[in-house]
């Protein structure tokens, strides 16, 4: 396994070095010394480390487009492939008046290719080395343009790295043996297999990415004069080995900007439990917040600081061809603009410990199947949106008489014991409707709660949904799956009995797992941990 990234909140000598710059933009915080005396496993270290400067710098554009229009502002914005990976996901079926969702895949990198870039982040003995994806979050504009979800991952989440191919040399990065930190996604060709990774994992189309650095932290809080956190208590971020961001506060709400609001962003000593899942919800925090004084402020007092900002912001990013001027940041910033804040939710990937690292949960399949189907997070949705039929795979399905399925029982529960005989049926079941290679497969006895039939490669896709609808099966139950070697359908819980399928009423709520966040929410109020206050 490579480096685990960029280490956080760790030696004084930085802090006491950033308190001294006159430059705030110049701050310091989280830095580079292991933290292996940390008792506690390291849980969504720096998740969203850089959600709310990237959202706000697209944001922002429409808050002063005439400065953001200069041409050479388009020179200095880098782009890669939008896809490394060998298989794509088929873009979403328009609704009835003909829109589609929009999804960006949101990269925060730990580059240390610059002086800059060392100074904000650290770890001065990494330079030059591979950057890591430690952020990675999804944002999810509605078909309708009425809400807006987001889904961040957590750095250390366990998972498969599909082969990629990096287009500007040709070399290729093969699959993972077995499941790796997903950070370790960037590493295999650029941003591109970031993407491929998560298409792999989620079954969603993503439209485009955005990757910003270290130097793109700290210029937005700057240029909207300050956003708004809170905390419940007196806090400061620093423990006797050295350990925290520095951040120093008093109890209440401060505007923070400059080197203090790249401390927020950083701090997990002082914040409740000291874990990740605490370090994310600042962040969710501040992220609401700057959405919310950004819309309350149409302009910005000070050209010089806004032309200052533009030329920092575009400096930072990394984009795919589809966002590679300055004209088209500032139409997706439109189309971004049109969501109220009280119509934005903010979640992070349901999961469960692995050692030290974490792996998605059954909760984190519900999250993506409401991302995929476009069902707000908010639960405010007017109405049930109906199925809509997927676009037709790229190749068709084989003959059913060809067509081989493989057929396990996966009818067991924590409550109940596994239905006997179910493989047996649903597979002869298929023979008598022409599927004659349909066999059952006795030796594999998983656990699904709903029925479901995978395949494992683009080509099969047109086999599996074949099979699909000669069952009565969902659309949305057919998934593509690196976990199986041909098309194979798993009788679930929701099929103990019986030759008619009947798909149960899908539940359609956030998982409170996700731990949603409203964009509109004022009162939210970071808890300090005792440990981390001062008087």
């Amino acid at each position: 396994m490579t480096r685990s990234g960029v280490q956080g909140e760790d030696t004084q000598e930085e802090a006491a070095a950033a308190s001294e710059r006159a430059e705030a933009v110049r701050g310091d915080g989280d830095n580079g010394v292991e933290e292996a005396k940390d008792p506690r496993p390291r849980r969504r270290r720096r998740a969203l480390r850089w959600t709310a400067v990237l959202i706000a710098v697209v944001l922002a554009g429409s808050a002063g487009a005439g400065y953001l229009y200069y041409e050479h502002l388009n020179d200095n914005i880098k782009q890669d492939a939008l896809n490394l990976g060998d298989n794509k996901v088929a873009a979403p079926t328009p609704n009835a008046a003909g829109q589609t969702p929009l999804n960006i895949l949101v990269i925060g990198s730990d580059a240390r290719d610059s002086e800059e870039n060392q100074q904000l982040g650290g770890a001065r003995e990494t330079f030059g080395s591979t950057p890591l994806a430690d952020v990675q979050m999804l944002v999810h504009l509605s078909a309708d343009r009425s809400n807006m979800s987001v889904v961040s991952m957590p750095r250390d989440t366990l998972l498969e790295i599909p082969r990629c191919t990096d287009p500007d040399d040709g070399t290729v990065y093969p699959a993972s043996e077995g499941r790796v930190m997903t950070n370790q996604s960037l590493g295999h060709g650029g941003p591109g297999c970031t993407v491929a990774t998560w298409q792999e994992l989620t079954g969603i189309h993503i439209d485009h990415f955005v990757m910003v650095d270290f130097a793109g932290v700290v210029s937005m809080a700057d240029a909207v004069g300050g956003v708004p956190v809170c905390v419940d208590a007196n806090i400061h971020s620093r423990d006797g080995q050295g350990h925290g961001s520095g951040l120093k506060l008093a109890k209440g709400t401060h505007p923070v900007k400059g080197e203090q609001a790249l401390q927020w962003l950083r701090t997990r000593y002082g914040f409740e439990d000291g874990s990740d899942l605490a370090r994310a919800k600042a962040q969710h925090m501040y992220l609401n917040s700057m959405v919310r004084v950004l819309r309350e402020n149409a302009t910005l007092s000070s050209p010089n600081r806004l032309r200052r900002l533009a030329e920092e912001a575009t400096e930072a990013l990394t984009v795919d061809p589809g966002l590679d001027s300055v004209k088209k940041l500032y139409d997706l910033s439109n189309e971004l603009r049109t969501v109220k804040p009280e119509r934005i939710t903010m979640t992070t990937m349901p999961n469960r410990y692995v050692g030290a690292r974490v792996e998605p949960t059954e909760d984190a399949e519900q999250l993506f199947r409401l991302v995929r189907e476009d069902i707000a997070l908010d639960g405010k949705d007017a109405e049930k949106k109906p199925d809509a039929e997927p676009e037709p795979p790229a190749d068709p399905a084989a003959p059913d008489d060809e067509l081989a399925v493989q057929v396990r029982n996966g009818t067991r529960t924590d409550e109940l014991g596994t239905a006997p005989g179910r493989a047996n049926a649903i597979a002869g079941l298929l023979v008598e409707r022409g599927f004659t290679k349909a066999v059952a497969d006795p030796s594999v006895l998983p656990s699904e709660d709903r029925t479901v039939i995978r395949y494992p490669s683009a080509d099969l896709e047109g086999d599996a949904r074949r099979v699909a609808k000669s069952l009565g099966v969902p659309a949305s139950s057919v998934k593509r799956s690196t976990a199986v070697s041909g098309v194979t359908l798993v009788v679930g819980a929701d099929w103990r009995e019986g030759t008619a399928y009947r798909a149960p009423g899908s539940d359609d709520s956030t998982p409170e797992s996700a731990e949603a966040l409203n964009g509109a929410d004022e009162s939210a109020c970071m808890q300090v941990n005792p440990a981390f206050t001062w008087s």
